[in-house]
C-alpha cells in the first residue's frame, strides 16, 4: 500500500510517500514562499529522490481543510489533477486530525489550534486509547493506539475552547500555529495542567496525513478525484463581506422567474410560477426574497392568520448552501412574524432533510409530531415544527 500524501493548509507545505509502515519521503517548509511557488517542485523533487512513480501509488491522501482558503485551493487543485492523471482515488483528511496525528500514541488531550484569523481559531479535541496485544510468538507484548476524536473540527473562539477543556478538567498539549498567537490568552484562561508540542511536531507533516490516510482507506473511505473539493469550515472574507451586504425584501413580479428557476432546481414537486405569483396577490401571504450582489440567491413565503403562521416554503439557491443564508432568512422571517403578533409559527419538512432540521432546531424550533406519508416522490414523512414567541 503507497500513498502520496499532501498538506498545504497552513503556512507550512509539505509532501510525503507513504509505503505501508515506512516513511519513504517528507519534503516540509515553513518559509515566506507561496504554495503555487513549492509544492508542486517538493513533489517532484520526492519523485526524483526515490525514483516514484507516480503509477505506483494506491491514493493520494490531502488535507482538506480547514486552513487557509488559499491553501487549501492550491492543495486541493494538486491533488485533484494527479488523481485526475493518474485514475487515483482522493482521501480527504480534516487538517486538524492530521495534526493531533503528530503526537501518536500521547497520553493525554491534543488539541491542534490554527488561527483563523477574527479572534477564532479551527480547532478539535483528540486523544488516544491504548490497546495491547498478545503475541503468539515472542514474550513480547505490543501497544497499539486507536485514535479518538472527543470533538470534532470546528472554528470557534480561544474563550469558548479553553471554557470547553476547562470543563473537560483533563490535562491539555496544544500545537499549530494558533499556538504563538494565543499563547498568552491560553495562560490567562486556563485552570487545567496543558503544555506546548516542540517545534519539530508543531507543524503540519504529509506523514502524518499518509499515515492517517492509511486508516481512512482501510475504513473505505476514500473519493474520486472528481468529487472531493476543500472544506473551510468558515466562509472567506469575501463570501462575508457578500453575507453581511444581503438584503431581504418582499418578492415581486420581477423576481418570479428566478424563483421559479429556483424552485424547480431545489424540489421533485415544485411550485409553479403560477403558485407563487398567487400568493403574490394573497393578503394573508408574506413572500420574501434574500439578494445579494450576484442577485436572488433564496426565498421564503409564510401564510399569516391571526396569531399563528405556517412557513409553507424557505428555499436558498443549491450553490449558495452552507454559507449562513439560510438562518439570516430564517431570522428575518421569525422577527417579521413578531413583528405581525405572531405568536406561534409552524413549518413541515422531510424526515432525510438533516441540513433542514438542524437549522430548525437551532433556531428554536420544537418538534410537535409526524405526518406519515406526506411527501411524494419519494414517498416520506413529514417532521412537524412549531417555534413560539
Amino acid at each position: 500500500m503507497k500513498l502520496l500524501a499532501i498538506d498545504s493548509s497552513g503556512n507550512t507545505a509539505t509532501v510525503a510517500v507513504v509505503e505501508d509502515n515506512l516513511l519513504r519521503a517528507e519534503y516540509t517548509i515553513d518559509y515566506k514562499k507561496t504554495h503555487s511557488q513549492t509544492l508542486l517542485p517538493m513533489l517532484e523533487e520526492i519523485r526524483k529522490m526515490t525514483e516514484l512513480d507516480l503509477e505506483s501509488i494506491d491514493a493520494i491522501a490531502v488535507a482538506a481543510g480547514p486552513g487557509s482558503f488559499t491553501g487549501l485551493r492550491i492543495g486541493a487543485a494538486t491533488a485533484k489533477g494527479l488523481g485526475l492523471a493518474l485514475n487515483k482515488p482522493l482521501i480527504s483528511i480534516p487538517t486538524t486530525e492530521a495534526l493531533a496525528y503528530n503526537l501518536y500514541g500521547h497520553n493525554g488531550c491534543i488539541c491542534p489550534i490554527m488561527d483563523a484569523r477574527r479572534g477564532q481559531v479551527y480547532t478539535g479535541l483528540y486523544g488516544f486509547i491504548s490497546a495491547g496485544e498478545e503475541c503468539d510468538t515472542c514474550d513480547s507484548r505490543e501497544t497499539h493506539y486507536e485514535f479518538v476524536r472527543i470533538k470534532e473540527t470546528s472554528a470557534m473562539s480561544m474563550e469558548e475552547l479553553c471554557a470547553i477543556i476547562n470543563e473537560r478538567g483533563e490535562e491539555v498539549i496544544f500545537l499549530g500555529d494558533g499556538v504563538p498567537v494565543y499563547r498568552e490568552q491560553i495562560a490567562k484562561l486556563l485552570h487545567v495542567p496543558y503544555s506546548f508540542a516542540p517545534a519539530h511536531l508543531c507543524r503540519q507533516h504529509a506523514g502524518s496525513v499518509g499515515v492517517l490516510g492509511m486508516e481512512y482507506f482501510a475504513a473505505g473511505k476514500t473519493e474520486s478525484a472528481a468529487e472531493h473539493s476543500p472544506k473551510y469550515y468558515r466562509t472567506s472574507q469575501a463570501e462575508r463581506e457578500r453575507k453581511e451586504k444581503a438584503v431581504i425584501r418582499l418578492m415581486s413580479a420581477e423576481d418570479l422567474d428566478l424563483v421559479a428557476d429556483m424552485e424547480k432546481a431545489s424540489y421533485p414537486d415544485p411550485w409553479s410560477r403560477q403558485g407563487f405569483e398567487e400568493e403574490l396577490a394573497n393578503e394573508n401571504a408574506m413572500p420574501l426574497v434574500l439578494v445579494d450582489s450576484t442577485g436572488v440567491v433564496g426565498y421564503a413565503v409564510v401564510i399569516l392568520a391571526g396569531e399563528e403562521a405556517d412557513l409553507v416554503k424557505i428555499t436558498i439557491d443549491e450553490k449558495e448552501r452552507g454559507k449562513g443564508y439560510g438562518r439570516k432568512l430564517l431570522d428575518e422571517v421569525l422577527g417579521e412574524c413578531n413583528n405581525r403578533g405572531v405568536k406561534k409559527t409552524t413549518l413541515e419538512v422531510r424526515a432525510s432533510n438533516t441540513p433542514a432540521i438542524t437549522l430548525y432546531e437551532h433556531a428554536g424550533f420544537l418538534s410537535q409530531g409526524v405526518r406519515p406519508g406526506f411527501y411524494d416522490r419519494p414517498k416520506e414523512d413529514a417532521l412537524i415544527y412549531r417555534y413560539t414567541e
